[in-house]
């Protein structure tokens, strides 16, 4: 038998798993559950996962505390830019939104690698970004990056920003997500991601990516109050996306924050965990069984803050050793890394071993864990090597 997994939290359990009396952890109870044995290979694992005692998918069990046969495996940026399919595609559809807007071409996109290597999640190809314009906010893509047509920097231009109305704004994401949903069934968990407010906020003070976030750092420390209200109404609209995202067959909530590592803790406290926190508040009002996984870029001296906004699942980047994380981040919540995406440009053997390790790491702390990486895939990995990496992953129990 494996590990006894650490439990889920108290708004994840069911009343199938109701948690042993006298264990409190971060408001939850826990609850302690081994680890059965599965079977290796892609076909077999999604038997596997069919006959199980619960037929949801692997990562969802995994999340909710369950008992699994192995850790569940997936990569962020899964869909795209490193498989050649993706490339040939990109030749006949050149424009960003076009790809991540079209939902015959989202579908494609997004069902690529689950056709290639049968992961355990199967993210929406899409991007943080598409609801601004349901915002009143204008935006595209160049060759460098996403552009806002008017950055906003002034309270008056705040309050032009709208409510979002996901249905009307952009209904292609909800049919993109019944689509793919349909099209995986029980094999993989279907995964919907929004940006966090922060995040959101750099994009539109900024008026795109920045190196030295001036314009928001700008507004965050001399109209503080502009930047406040800004982030409320961001907050309000994420939670209102997650829920449309949840209620069209997304089964996992990543929350994206790539710019919050930019702001010293203090003002990680100010700015961006609250917001945060508020959008898990009010979706788990709604929707209290749909796990949140939370993940910020860079953001190794963030964890126990990352904790405090109350996700399910912290996913650790690669700059903390996965231990050291998890026991920073204390009891109650399942983790999400956390191997260096580099890694798959070595060979097959280093693969091997990097990702037993974090496996292996993440099993003698007994607790809930979902392989993936520290960071997004990269360009340029080769996608044999990112094949071993499902491999080893998917037959972790025969290698422990």
């Amino acid at each position: 038998l494996a590990p006894l997994n650490r439990p889920c939290r108290q708004s994840m359990q069911t009343k199938a798993f109701q948690a042993p009396t006298g264990l409190k952890s971060a408001g939850a109870r826990l609850q302690r559950r081994s680890i059965a044995v599965a079977v290796a290979s892609p076909d077999a694992a999604l038997r596997s996962t069919t006959a199980s005692a619960s037929s949801d998918p692997l990562m969802l069990r995994a999340l909710r505390g369950e008992a699994v046969e192995r850790p569940p495996v997936w990569m962020m940026r899964q869909a795209g830019r490193y498989m050649k399919v993706y490339q040939d595609l990109v030749k006949k559809y050149p424009t960003f939104r076009e790809r991540s807007e079209r939902v015959d071409l989202s579908v494609e996109i997004t069902l690529q690698p689950w056709h290639a290597f049968k992961p355990d999640g199967v993210v929406l190809f899409s991007d943080i970004l598409t609801p601004l314009a349901g915002m009143n906010i204008g935006f595209d893509f160049n060759s460098k990056g996403p552009v806002i047509a008017d950055p906003i920097r002034t309270m008056e231009q705040v309050k032009k920003v709208s409510k979002l109305d996901p249905e009307a704004a952009v209904p292609f994401v909800g049919e993109a997500l019944k689509q793919v949903a349909a099209e995986v069934g029980n094999g993989a968990a279907v995964l919907g991601f929004v940006g966090a407010p922060f995040t959101l906020a750099s994009y539109i003070v900024e008026g795109g990516s920045s190196k030295n976030f001036e314009n928001i750092k700008r507004m965050a420390f001399s109209t503080p109050e502009t930047l406040h209200a800004l982030l409320d109404k961001l907050a309000d609209n994420v939670a209102d996306y997650c829920r449309y995202q949840a209620d069209h067959g997304a089964q996992v909530i990543q929350i994206f924050d790539s710019w919050a590592s930019q702001l010293m803790p203090q003002d990680f406290d100010v700015f961006a965990g609250p917001y945060i926190k508020k959008v898990i508040q009010s979706f788990k009002k709604t929707h209290p069984h749909v796990p949140i996984i939370l993940y910020i870029s860079g953001g190794g001296g963030l964890l126990e803050r990352m904790a405090e906004c109350q996700p399910d699942c912290i996913s650790i980047d690669q700059s903390v050793d996965i231990v050291d994380g998890i026991r920073r981040i204390g009891d109650g919540f399942a983790v999400q890394g956390n191997m260096d995406p580099g890694v798959l440009f070595g060979s097959k053997e280093t693969i091997e071993q990097r990702v037993m390790d974090v496996v292996k790491k993440a099993r003698s702390q007994n607790v809930r864990h979902v392989m993936n990486l520290g960071h997004g895939v990269l360009p340029g990995t080769p996608e044999e090597n990112v094949a071993h990496y499902f491999e080893v992953a998917r037959t972790a129990h025969q290698r422990w």
